[in-house]
């Protein structure tokens, strides 16, 4: 089970263990917007030259612009933000970094292989005696906790006084981005992650930003090399991140489709706990049980070696989908009460 648990998304290994095709199978493991938008035609040079440098600015002004940052901030473009969380590590001097957790473990290994002392824990406050980088995911995959915009800052200039930096990956922030940091960015000891690929379903164009201060930004830039971000990911990136009202529409959808999935947990008293609009995150102490049951129906969901009384589900698409979670959920159940009986 470990290619599965170590991410989402495991489908490969899926069909291998379980069977079926890939068809066959409701992917729910990886909390990325089960339903893309309609995508906009792509001008024929998107795949036959070289990105210029114009088109990569337009598409820094649309991020700009969608995420609400202010002018001065500094904003570096990559191929998904988990290029940015493997070099920003590789900036700093070797240091002290806390991680809020648990949460998505590419943060603290990133750190960790540049060199860093990493310690987990559990609130962001506990960092002020212990790092002067301080990483934390709002809202927090894959519990769904949530951290006060205020909270944030008041950290974030204390780490500023002493040259620190707090990192915030908001890669699940777009649906619901309340708390969201992204119109702060610009100011000193502050970096802000967003993920364009999970809120627009579009997980294989691999295009992610940091939002930060100019000279942070042209660090990760010059570390990133020229022409990093394919043509088509910066086409279709500002085309879609430029339309207002379509984002609009998606965003109502992605609401919808995580409210149905509320409704089908609920319905069976399954114990909710945590969630976003991309994921809800179910615990039980039969969690693993619940996990391959799930899979032999072609269900996948993400479960967690360090937690196995969690259970991660992504959004269903639709009603259908959502009918047959809940049936199999009900059958899953249904198998573990006759086991406890036996």
């Amino acid at each position: 089970m470990s290619a599965a648990r170590e991410h989402g998304g495991a489908l490969d290994w899926a069909v291998a263990t379980f069977g079926g095709s890939r068809g066959d199978w409701l992917d729910l493991s990886t909390g990325i917007n089960p339903t893309p938008p309609p995508l906009p035609a792509l001008p024929h040079e998107a795949w036959t030259r070289l990105p210029e440098r114009a088109g990569e600015e337009a598409l820094i002004q649309a991020a700009r612009a969608f995420y609400g940052c202010p002018p001065a901030a500094g904003i570096a473009a990559a191929p998904g933000s988990q290029a940015l969380i493997s070099l920003l590590p590789h900036l700093f001097a070797p240091t002290g970094v806390a991680v809020v957790g648990p949460t998505y473990g590419g943060h603290a290994s990133a750190w960790r292989l540049a060199g860093h002392r990493v310690v987990e824990i559990n609130t962001p406050a506990a960092a002020d005696s212990l790092a002067s980088i301080l990483v934390v995911t709002n809202p927090n995959n894959p519990d769904g906790r949530s951290f006060e915009r205020d909270e944030l800052l008041a950290i974030a200039r204390r780490l500023a006084e002493r040259d620190g930096l707090l990192v915030v990956d908001e890669a699940f922030a777009d649906a619901d981005p309340g708390e969201s940091l992204a119109e702060e960015a610009g100011r000193s000891g502050l970096l802000v992650l967003r993920s364009f690929g999970k809120v627009f379903g579009l997980a294989g164009l691999r295009l992610g930003f940091a939002l930060t201060t100019p000279s942070l930004a042209q660090a990760l830039e010059t570390r990133l090399g020229r022409w990093a971000i394919s043509g088509p990911a910066v086409a279709m990136g500002t085309a879609l991140m430029s339309d207002g009202a379509g984002f609009a529409a998606l965003r109502e959808t992605i609401l919808n489709q995580s409210h149905r999935l509320f409704e089908t947990l609920a319905d069976d008293d399954w114990t909710i706990a945590g969630r976003t609009p991309l994921f809800a995150l179910v615990r039980h102490d039969a969690a693993a049980t619940i996990f391959d049951a799930l899979c032999r129906r072609q269900i996948l969901t993400r479960p967690f070696d360090h937690r196995p009384d969690w259970l991660r589900i992504g959004n269903p698409a639709s009603a259908a989908e959502a009918e047959r979670l809940r049936d199999a959920l009900r059958a899953a159940r249904y198998e573990i009460e006759a086991e406890l009986g036996a």
